[in-house]
């Protein structure tokens, strides 16, 4: 079972129905890399299958990915459902669960927990948007988090983790693996490399943990010298790209794992909940290992039926990655001119903007994710309270990637969990307001509701005094929305 995630020079099942002998059909069963015969008949290919190069651009690479077809040949890969997979012979069973056979070896499954085709068909889609040898999808971005920490660390072990993370990873790293683990973890400002090396215990650090793009205060985190650093200590660098999937490709730069919250761009409906783990497939057999494997024994299981509407989603992910971009600098750059606090990386003035510039993939832009600070959490209510009840820019939600605009008030939502010290240590102004810029209606069209919205925020005309302490509704009011 521990071998089911052979190495991937073994992973060479042929396609069913391949796409024929150009080498696009990726025969391996789970990893990303190698290659097949695409099928050709035998004999008329008597050389060992060569490796394929791996894509740089993530939009080539999902397309080079081997192409999954229905089981009746349809265009669209099959949802295979089962729990539990039968065999004909009494042995097999034997054999499976000696790793004997598997998905890699004869194409044969056991139960959906340990693996199952349509989860594993996603995983090399995911494995080839991230350039890894390996992936795993998994039933939320917390539990593959979660699990990969659980897997790396071990009882009692220590994690230098950026200062400035989603809530979720900071109560996870400050209280819960403490309690239940004995880990510790040293929080710090992860673009200081001489905080960092400080940070790091000899012969107890085993993992540099932060996000490419944090949480919200959207600092970009310096990838190549974390994985220096890393490396030296004898640690991994895990990275989280939710925020920036195919603008960065933090395994190209260094990573040893890239964990998602699929559920965001990637997903792109605010509709599923799923996260993925994407890495070396050493780390992914370790994971799926019967006896001490995170995955295995913890179960975060993704079910194929929502493995399915991922993989049908992916595929256009990097067009939407661009208009995400498209807005999201336009907003920064208009905003910016009006006089407010922007932060965006994308904007020549932000201090990480030439390091993303050279970290990240061409033509993606600078990510769809920007902060405007309007300095008290009540300011911060009133221009949101606006934008959605008013002038319906946005939508007042937690998580992103959705096609409208998603806004939320960070110090009091998505970090909530941290203690105020924290937040401040962190950057996280009371004020500060996180959008996920969506691309739905036009740009001009949502920039003249944002405009109008912070016209309200203006301090009201004197004959208007005994409306004060009151916001002034406009006409935009008469079609008010609940949420």
């Amino acid at each position: 079972m521990a071998q089911a995630m052979a190495a991937a020079s073994e992973l060479v099942t042929p396609l069913k129905r391949p796409f024929g002998s150009d080498g696009l059909g990726d025969g391996n069963i789970i990893s990303n890399s190698g290659g097949s015969n695409g099928g050709v008949a035998p004999g008329a290919d008597d050389e060992k299958p060569k490796a394929r190069r791996r894509e740089a651009d993530p939009a080539a690479a999902l397309a080079a990915a081997r192409h999954e077809f229905g089981e009746h040949g349809g265009v669209n890969m099959s949802i295979e459902a089962s729990a539990t997979f039968t065999v004909m012979e009494p042995d097999t069973m034997r054999r499976l669960f000696a790793g004997e056979l598997g998905p890699d070896r004869g194409d044969m499954y056991i139960y959906s927990r340990h693996f199952n085709p349509t989860v594993l068909a996603l995983g090399r889609q995911m494995a080839a948007l991230e350039g890894t040898e390996a992936a795993y999808c998994t039933a939320s971005g917390m539990s593959a988090i979660s699990a990969v920490l659980m897997q790396l660390v071990g009882a009692g072990g220590h994690v230098v983790a950026s200062r400035c993370l989603y809530g979720g990873t900071h109560a996870l790293l400050s209280r819960f693996l403490p309690r239940a683990s004995g880990v510790r973890a040293t929080f710090v400002d992860a673009d200081d490399e001489a905080a960092v090396r400080a940070a790091v215990v000899p012969g107890e650090t085993r993992v540099v943990y932060v996000e490419t793009m944090s949480n919200p205060t959207l600092a970009v985190a310096d990838i190549p010298m974390l994985a220096r650093v890393a490396h030296e200590a004898g640690a991994k660098l895990v990275v989280d790209n939710t925020f920036t999937p195919a603008v960065v490709s933090p395994a190209r730069l260094g990573a040893d794992v890239v964990v998602h919250s699929v559920s965001k761009f990637i997903s792109g409906g605010a509709d599923i909940i799923a996260g993925a783990i994407c890495g070396p497939a050493s780390l992914v057999n370790a994971m799926m290992d019967l006896q001490e494997g995170a995955l295995m024994l913890l179960g975060p299981t993704m079910n194929a039926k929502v493995a399915f509407e991922l993989s049908e989603r992916l595929p256009h992910l990097p067009l939407r990655m661009q208009e995400h971009s498209r807005r999201a600098l336009a907003f920064a750059s208009r905003m910016q001119r009006l006089g407010l606090r922007v932060l965006y990386p994308g904007l020549p003035d932000h201090p990480h903007h030439a390091r993303l510039a050279a970290a990240a993939n061409p033509g993606y832009g600078s990510g769809g994710m920007l902060c405007v600070d309007m300095g008290t959490e009540d300011r911060a209510n009133r221009l949101m309270h606006h934008l959605q009840n008013t002038t319906q820019f946005g939508l007042m939600a937690v998580s992103l990637g959705y096609y409208e605009t998603l806004m939320s008030c960070s110090g009091s939502s998505t970090s909530s969990e941290m203690p105020p010290e924290d937040r401040a240590r962190a950057g996280i102004s009371p004020g500060l307001v996180r959008m996920s810029v969506g691309y739905n209606g036009t740009l001009e069209q949502r920039w003249a509701q944002f405009e109008r919205a912070l016209a309200l925020m203006q301090p009201p005309p004197l004959h208007h005094k005994a409306a004060a302490g009151r916001d002034v509704p406009d006409a935009g009011t008469t079609n008010h929305r609940k949420h």
